[in-house]
């Protein structure tokens, strides 16, 4: 039997209101078109990542599809495999360009993955000029002041933009704040390799930031001075918290290396867990060119460089204690200064 007319005109609204709600659920997810600028380190186990089919979303929502192959010549590592890993991406279907002015047309959001952090200010300038959001590789740049710079042209573009270790987000490691073992974080000793150090970068910035970010993940931001001490096989810094907890970073530069930390909180101490791979970083990036909301401040993360820089004025003044605050307003001195035109 059919239907009463007046019971069709009651519930035609509701049934065209449902359709359209399925046309919209139907409709596909535009893919995010990623440009990559470096190719000498983690470009391709990204995109790899990326472009494998049981890759789920969010990363699966992008797609690499440009690169500037932009590699140091005067750094062994970028210079020995950059060719090799140029050819991996164009064998995974990505446009090598030759600038990244060239790139930039082509995509929606940008990855500075060159492993030499001397360029990334310059490499990064015409990104946030275009206003692509940019997540930038360890380490963001090879000083405090370049890493002053490129926050402070991010906020003056109004361009979203962040850098994290991949350790960060690791979920033995991210997890160590809420661990039920542990309780209430009262200190933290962490650790990673900080061998081979690369000259051209301060001591930590180039290896050491992976130990350092997971110290920080772990502690959180308020680290307020750091003292270093550095043998043959081994390089310590230990920072004061302002709430007086001590937390350390151990760089191996010798004998079996690795990722972890030691936490000590109130309900007890525990071993965190290991490195764990690049996909939960792949998800914060995702997500973060999907919407422009960074998932971690420039402010924590200039605090982690501080940290690193101060272990260095540290170690050049013999051990003494240097605050953060000191060398960032020395770093935001010189970054508001002129820059040479040469």
């Amino acid at each position: 039997m059919f239907a009463p007319f007046a019971v069709l005109r009651s519930i035609l609204p509701l049934l065209v209101l449902a359709a359209a709600l399925g046309a919209v659920a139907a409709e596909p997810v535009q893919p995010i078109r990623v440009g990559m600028i470096g190719l000498d380190a983690h470009a391709v186990p990204f995109t790899r990542i990326i472009t494998d089919p049981k890759t789920e979303a969010p990363i699966k929502e992008m797609q690499v599809v440009a690169a500037v192959a932009a590699f140091s010549p005067d750094i062994p590592f970028s210079a020995d495999n950059i060719e090799k890993n140029t050819q991996a991406m164009r064998e995974m279907g990505v446009e090598i360009v030759d600038s990244v002015e060239a790139m930039l047309p082509k995509v929606d959001a940008v990855m500075l993955l060159s492993i030499d952090g001397r360029p990334h200010l310059a490499q990064a300038a015409p990104v946030l000029a275009a206003r692509k959001p940019i997540f930038i590789d360890k380490p963001v740049a090879a000083s405090l002041v370049d890493i002053v710079r490129i926050f402070d042209l991010a906020e003056k573009t109004g361009t979203p933009c962040f850098s994290n270790s991949s350790l960060r987000y690791s979920p033995g490691i991210a997890g160590m704040r809420d661990d039920p073992r542990v309780g209430r974080v009262l200190g933290c000793d962490a650790y990673s390799s900080n061998a081979p150090l690369e000259p051209t970068h301060p001591d930590l910035f180039y290896y050491g930031i992976h130990g350092c970010e997971l110290l920080f993940t772990i502690m959180g931001p308020g680290c307020q001075s750091v003292t270093r001490v550095k043998t043959a096989t081994a390089d310590l810094a230990a920072g004061t918290w302002e709430d007086g907890r001590l937390g350390t970073f151990r760089g191996i530069l010798q004998g079996r290396t690795g990722f972890g930390a030691t936490v000590f909180g109130d309900k007890g101490i525990a071993p965190s867990g290991e490195f764990g791979g690049y996909p939960p970083l792949l998800v914060e990036i995702a997500n973060f060119f999907r919407t422009g909301q960074p998932p971690f401040s420039a402010e924590h993360t200039l605090e982690i460089y501080a940290f690193m820089e101060a272990a260095d004025e540290s170690k050049r003044q013999g051990g003494v204690p240097v605050t953060l605050s000191s060398v960032l307003a020395k770093a935001r001195e010189a970054a508001a200064a002129p820059q040479d035109s040469k």
